[in-house]
């Protein structure tokens, strides 16, 4: 049984669960230590934007009736956790984070927070990011401001996840619900000290439709994924195989098996701490070999490689399709952006030119190419261990400020946006403090091989440990 003293909060998600189904805590008390810390501390970072404190405690009262009874208990039994604005929770407004989606209510939960929730779970508040997930890579909306990193409020948290990795790096939430189309979720879990994993395409079922019943086009239906964040790798794992699965409302959910067959041999691990040779931070080299030599010590072949494949190809070729896929809407998307949100995509659209229909076919068949080329390479290594971004965070708005600062955060998080490109899944993990700043890695896999992700980043988390949660450091005055 615990003391009375017991900051729930601070529990992992596993423990937790554990907690309620054994009855040692009550739902409803573990949704209370919550709501009392997000009071806490939101105020300092700006990461809750539409806290959910009474649905939440109903549901956590539904949770304890059910145990009385002597109901069965999901394995994330009475867990908070929190959802960016961009997902829809049932019953709650889908912001985007814009004003004109300020009263545009979710008729029901989004694929994964419906497993989630499936699970036990339950959603506690909707989260910061940086508005229509547009307006660039610090977490800043027009409807609900800015988001600070709870390690040092002059950076940047990350984004597009950013609310979500900070509510759960300061305690609010043991698990957060992001989304990932080229870092969203491993940039924020690199900057604010926690772990985050971007599956592979197909791997989660989910629904990314805005507005009415019509889809996005190709490129935004492959590379945006849902992904979780959390303070620690278990519960990543634990997160994973409730994610994971088919759902009618997504055909591109592949019934493929959470874990695989295990691999013959020390698993290789290629290495590459500057992806394209474009510049790295020391301190990021630096996460990078310690990351590598965890893994050593923990019985991978461990080996550093030239480069990764074809990457400013990809680059090259994400940009132009994504730009070619939102040209047609960029004049009334551009509106809902707010004063000065439209800088970062107008920055890339002034850039790079729509492809034409021939350019555009000929683009795709370049993309099938590229993820071949990956998969012949993840075919020799089955995992590669590199940055999620190359420097440490840094200051809030870099990349809307000017061309300089877009080119440099677009080249920073270039690792990330390849992955995603090539449909891979990428696991980002903390490796320590330098400076006063978290650091971190991330491990890239074989399509659908995330286990072999997850038990790579235990091997380094074992080894290196657990930086959050923490509390926010004050405001600057």
């Amino acid at each position: 049984m615990r003391n009375e003293g017991d900051l729930l909060w601070r529990m992992t998600a596993a423990e937790q669960a554990a907690a309620v189904r054994r009855g040692d805590i009550t739902a409803v008390e573990l949704i209370d230590s919550h709501v009392d810390r997000i009071a806490e501390v939101n105020p300092q970072v700006n990461a809750v934007t539409q806290l959910l404190a009474e649905r939440a405690r109903e549901a956590a009262e539904r949770t304890d009736r059910r145990r009385a009874a002597g109901e069965p208990m999901g394995p994330l039994a009475g867990v908070p956790f929190t959802v960016k604005e961009s997902t829809a929770i049932e019953g709650v407004p889908t912001t985007f984070g814009t004003e004109r989606f300020r009263d545009l209510v979710a008729p029901a939960d989004a694929p994964p927070v419906a497993r989630l929730r499936a699970a036990g779970a339950i959603p506690i508040g909707h989260s910061n990011m940086p508005t229509l997930i547009l307006a660039g890579m610090h977490t800043r909306s027009e409807l609900f401001g800015d988001t600070a990193n709870p390690w040092d409020a002059a950076r940047t948290p990350g984004g597009t996840s950013g609310g979500d990795a900070v509510a759960v790096a300061t305690g609010m939430a043991a698990l957060g619900l992001g989304n990932d189309s080229g870092g969203s979720v491993r940039v924020p879990a690199q900057f604010c000290g926690v772990a985050g994993l971007k599956p592979s395409t197909g791997r989660f079922p989910a629904d990314h439709r805005i507005v009415g019943p019509d889809d996005p086009g190709p490129a935004s239906q492959t590379l945006v994924t849902d992904g979780p964040l959390a303070r620690s790798v278990g519960d990543l794992r634990l997160a994973y195989e409730v994610l994971a699965g088919t759902d009618p409302r997504d055909p591109r959910a592949v019934p493929a098996p959470a874990y695989g067959e295990p691999l013959p041999g020390p698993v290789k691990v290629a290495v590459v701490a500057d992806p394209g040779g474009h510049g790295v931070h020391p301190s990021v080299r630096d996460a990078v070999a310690t990351a590598a030599d965890a893994l050593a010590d923990a019985g991978y072949d461990v080996r550093e490689v030239p480069d990764v494949p074809r990457l400013d190809e990809a680059l090259e070729a994400y940009g132009r399709l994504t730009v070619t896929e939102f040209a047609p809407s960029w004049p009334a998307v551009r509106q809902l952006l707010g004063d000065g949100g439209d800088r970062y995509i107008a920055m890339a659209m002034d850039r790079t030119p729509p492809a034409t229909a021939e350019e555009l076919m000929k683009l795709m068949g370049t993309w099938m190419n590229i993820r071949r080329s990956w998969a012949e390479f993840l075919d020799e290594y089955p995992l590669l261990l590199g940055p999620s971004f190359t420097e440490p965070p840094v200051e809030p708005g870099l990349e809307s400020r000017d061309r300089a600062g877009r080119e440099r955060v677009g080249s920073g998080m270039r690792l990330c946006t390849v992955t995603s490109f090539v449909g891979l899944p990428g696991l980002a993990v903390p490796t320590g403090v330098v400076d006063g700043l978290p650091t971190g890695v991330q491990i890239v896999g074989r399509a659908f091989r995330e286990d072999m992700c997850l038990a790579a980043a235990q091997s380094i988390e074992d080894r290196l440990g657990v930086l959050t949660p923490i509390d926010p450091l004050p405001l600057p005055r």
